[in-house]
């Protein structure tokens, strides 16, 4: 029981903070709710007695990416971050939703029609060993997501240096 407790408690943190994070319109408050967001992620990897991969989540997510943000975010000029007040036009947030409706929409059937939902519960019922999660994560052959993650992370610095480098630069005059 009080896992299950736990666990909404972790769910609720986790929703609210993502859902913060995307509406705030001030970019420090979104890097601390992400903070919170990967903090709640890491509290199930606890909850389900994956202690490395809680550890793992807290060491490089949320300790590593997060203050990466952040220097990049302190790194901006004041004067470019001043401008990114949004107003929300009626058109934009109408096609928003139809257009994430319709993603679900598609996503659920293509979930259906592979019965994916129906094996996730049968997968959910037997434990996995550590040894087996660790040569997927570490691994380099098929179904195995080292190079996955190594690409990401030079396409995050990538996109990091060149926010950096927009902002930097100057208008001649």
């Amino acid at each position: 029981m009080a896992n299950i407790v736990m666990f909404a408690i972790l769910a609720v943190v986790i929703l609210s903070s993502a859902v913060l994070c995307v509406t705030t319109t001030r970019i420090m408050r979104a890097a601390t709710f992400m903070l919170f967001v990967l903090f709640g992620v890491a509290g199930l990897y606890f909850l389900l007695d994956y202690t490395y991969l809680g550890a793992a989540q807290i060491s490089v997510y949320a300790g590593g990416v997060t203050m990466i943000y952040i220097f990049a975010i302190q790194l901006v000029n004041k004067r470019t971050l001043q401008g990114l007040k949004e107003r929300i036009h009626i058109g934009r947030a109408v096609t928003a939703g139809l257009v994430t409706l319709v993603s679900l929409i598609v996503v659920l059937a293509v979930m259906l029609k592979n019965e994916l939902i129906c094996r996730a519960c049968e997968v959910a019922d037997t434990e996995v060993p550590m040894g087996v999660i660790g040569q997927a994560l570490l691994g380099s052959e098929k179904y195995q997501y080292v190079l996955p993650f190594e690409f990401i992370s030079v396409f995050l610095l990538a996109c990091i240096i060149g926010g950096i480098v927009v902002a930097r630069k100057e208008e001649k005059k």
